[in-house]
């Protein structure tokens, strides 16, 4: 794996919060020990995988790690959880409500709703869960052929306790390829908060 220096945000990183918030957050993840390298992508709009998640820590150090870079990372969320007065809040916060009852399906709604941005860097979690798996799920890549965006990956190095912004990923036209060559990359570089999970 290259070696990482700390990250630079672009003018075409989405962006949200203030210096104070920055300044918390990074104070947070140091206090465990935490921190953020690599490097951002030029892309103004992409879906970013984050893994391996084999652990509840890893939502509070990805959260610290956004908020302490200035990210402002959208994710996806039942519309029926944006109700007042959450609803602004889950919003502000970069909430994408989803209707699952709707004619169009999660991946026409997404790409729609990239369609619609200007600068928008969604967050999934590949597996799906924390526990192992021997496969990711596909609907991240799914999205990303339909949006036309690219994937980005970011790993959580626990060994040496890193978010690492690492690559775009060279996305082939064949989601079983990809999925699988995306895997194998995490499995080789990345270790999690609980490797017996990974």
């Amino acid at each position: 794996m290259a070696k990482y220096d700390n990250p630079t945000v672009n003018a075409h990183v989405p962006r949200m919060g203030n210096a104070l918030s920055r300044a918390m957050a990074e104070g947070i993840l140091k206090l465990m020990g935490w921190k953020v390298v690599g490097k951002f992508p030029e892309e103004k709009k992409l879906i970013y995988i984050g893994a391996p998640h084999t652990s509840n820590w890893d939502l509070i150090i990805a959260l610290c790690a956004m908020q302490a870079v200035g990210l402002r990372c959208s994710w996806m969320m039942k519309k029926q959880a944006f109700f007042w007065p959450l609803g602004g809040l889950f919003k502000r916060l970069g909430g994408v409500p989803i209707d699952r009852g709707a004619k169009t399906n999660i991946i026409e709604q997404m790409a729609d709703w990239f369609d619609h941005q200007d600068k928008a860097y969604l967050g999934i979690t590949p597996e799906g869960t924390r526990s192992k798996v021997d496969t990711y799920k596909r609907g991240y890549l799914r999205m990303a052929y339909a949006a036309n965006v690219p994937v980005f990956l970011v790993g959580l190095d626990a060994e040496n306790k890193r978010v690492v912004l690492d690559k775009t990923w060279p996305l082939t036209g064949d989601i079983d390829v990809d999925n699988a060559a995306i895997k194998a990359y995490y499995d080789a570089n990345y270790i999690g908060i609980r490797p017996e999970l990974g």
